[in-house]
């Protein structure tokens, strides 16, 4: 084997063990220096090295795309816990496909002086594309979520999970570009990769400092306007699989049963719950057309002596619903939030009829009609922001309940059907940073775990373990702040997709000038030569 293809296969090579490092970024693992290091890898396989030419363009290509799978396919086995590997794998290439993209562009800039610096957004740009395109996008493999446990996940307030990518990949492609150029020559000496190497050292260690930084001003207390006592609830489900909610009584009896055992408690101690939260699908029984449902849930709630919120199914002259609805003591159903963003395959099924002809699970995905309202509803006079399991992911879900008014979130949760797997600590690390995001504490309640309080600076303060019955209870912080991600984040998230794309433009273009002028020099040399 010649020795440029010896260095192709290193590239490749190095590619795959940056999307594996990577991966430990991500909870339950939550090493968030592994996300940096991982793409400082990613940006080194792009590069020249020493005499060597940086790669060509279908070796970027290549590169981008092991990069990503090998970090899709360990994040990603949820997916097919009960169905099979085909869908998790099909998942896993498809959304790898996409950094195809962030592969030829990150060669393009490598090959110039300071492309490191634009790199963030073109990467910036293609997570945006995945979590946008088609379907409404997969949002849960945001580079983000891995920076939970990091000094760059206080930037969140700032710029949401746009802003925390960007900022992770500059550090990472400076670090990398620094250790590179160090031992390099310049073109006119060595001054010039002294001036590269310090530039990037400074664009490592500042976008740090600036989590660090915002991170003081993160969980304060100057926008607090009261206290609630809240409680979560976890009734666990009595099996595994895709047919848990084939014990559909079974499930809202677990949740009835353990609210009883929450007011007892919150008798014996003198104590009383504002709001209580149970999860999604803790009624699967739909209380509106089940009177025996709805009597099980009310004498639960006069129990408790709260509202609370109720995951359960519903139906209207639109179609079937994933409904969370308000239950109150005095006044039984209030408001209701129906799901927004619902999980394509899941609870519906785009293109059926062709999916329906690779795997025998795709009819037994949804029909749910997605809601349009803002995320918040009303308990007992608290304004609650509502983003129900999958939702959580979507930027919007949040930032649109807090603009109506949230002062506390909750995420109630389904993830029966993925088992002992890593989905419901992926899930969580989301809610902490939608804490920080929007500085509002937030329940998550989760059917069988894991439930957690979550403070407004991302920390759990308490949480139930897997599939066990159990319920939490905290004071939390009721807030009335609007941070700089609530109200501008969307529109900041467009300008460092848009720059990146003008980047990869500008890329084309440069390439196209230069192939261009290739041609010409080619062309004079050659009538010179006829001459």
């Amino acid at each position: 084997m010649d020795r440029p293809m010896v260095i192709a296969c290193l590239r490749v090579v190095l590619a795959g063990l940056a999307g594996g490092l990577t991966y430990f970024s991500f909870e339950p693992h939550g090493h968030s220096f592994a996300g940096i290091a991982g793409i400082a890898l990613l940006w080194a396989a792009l590069q020249p090295w020493g005499k060597a030419s940086g790669p060509s363009v279908k070796l970027g290509a290549l590169s981008g795309f092991v990069y990503a799978l090998c970090l899709y396919l360990p994040l990603l086995p949820w997916v097919g816990e009960f169905v099979g590997a085909l869908p998790w794998v099909a998942l896993s290439i498809f959304c790898a496909l996409y950094s195809i993209v962030t592969g030829i562009f990150g060669t393009l800039l490598g090959r110039m002086k300071y492309g490191f610096i634009a790199f963030p957004f073109v990467y910036v740009a293609v997570e945006y594309a995945l979590s946008s395109f088609p379907f409404g996008g997969f949002s849960w493999v945001r580079l983000a979520w891995g920076q939970i446990n990091g000094p760059l996940a206080n930037l969140s307030w700032i710029g949401g999970p746009a802003l925390i990518t960007c900022a992770e990949v500059l550090v990472a492609s400076a670090l990398a570009t620094g250790v590179l150029v160090l031992p390099r020559k310049g073109q006119h000496g060595r001054s010039q990769s002294r001036s590269q190497a310090l530039i990037a050292c400074a664009l490592v260690i500042v976008p740090l400092m600036a989590g660090a930084a915002a991170g003081l001003n993160v969980n304060k207390d100057s926008h607090t306007t009261g206290e609630v006592t809240v409680a979560a609830v976890q009734g666990n489900v009595p099996r595994l699989g895709l047919d848990f909610n084939a014990q559909r009584r079974a499930v809202l009896d677990n949740h009835v049963q353990r609210t009883h055992e929450l007011a007892a408690e919150l008798h014996s101690q003198n104590r009383h719950a504002d709001l209580v939260f149970w999860p999604e699908n803790a009624s699967d029984v739909n209380p509106f057309r089940d009177d025996q449902a709805r009597d099980l849930i009310m004498g639960a709630v006069e129990d408790v002596q709260a509202p609370v919120l109720v995951g359960t199914l519903t139906k209207d002259n639109v179609g079937d619903r994933n409904t969370a609805v308000v239950f109150d003591p005095v006044d039984g159903a209030g408001d209701k939030h129906h799901k927004k963003y619902l999980q394509p395959f899941g609870e519906w099924m785009p293109m059926r009829d062709f999916f329906r002809r690779f795997s025998p699970y795709v009819d037994q995905a949804g029909d749910l009609k997605p809601g349009t309202g803002n995320g918040a509803v009303n308990m007992g006079g608290y304004v609650v922001g509502v983003a129900t399991c999958y939702e959580v992911a979507f930027d919007m879900a949040y930032r649109d309940a807090v603009m109506a008014g949230a002062q506390i979130l909750t995420t109630p949760t389904n993830n029966a059907t993925f088992g002992f797997t890593d989905m419901t600590y992926q899930q969580l690390a989301m809610s902490r940073l939608r804490a920080i995001e929007t500085d509002r504490a937030v329940v998550v309640a989760a059917t069988s775990g894991v439930s957690a309080i979550v403070q407004p600076d991302g920390s759990v303060s308490q949480h139930t373990e897997i599939f066990e019955p159990a319920h939490l209870i905290e004071q939390l912080p009721l807030r009335d702040s609007v941070t700089i991600a609530v109200r501008y984040g969307q529109i900041i998230q467009w300008l460092l997709a848009g720059f990146g794309l003008v980047i990869m433009l500008a890329s084309l273009f440069r390439v196209r000038r230069g192939y261009a002028s290739k041609l010409t020099d080619e062309q004079l040399a050659l009538h010179r030569t006829q001459q």
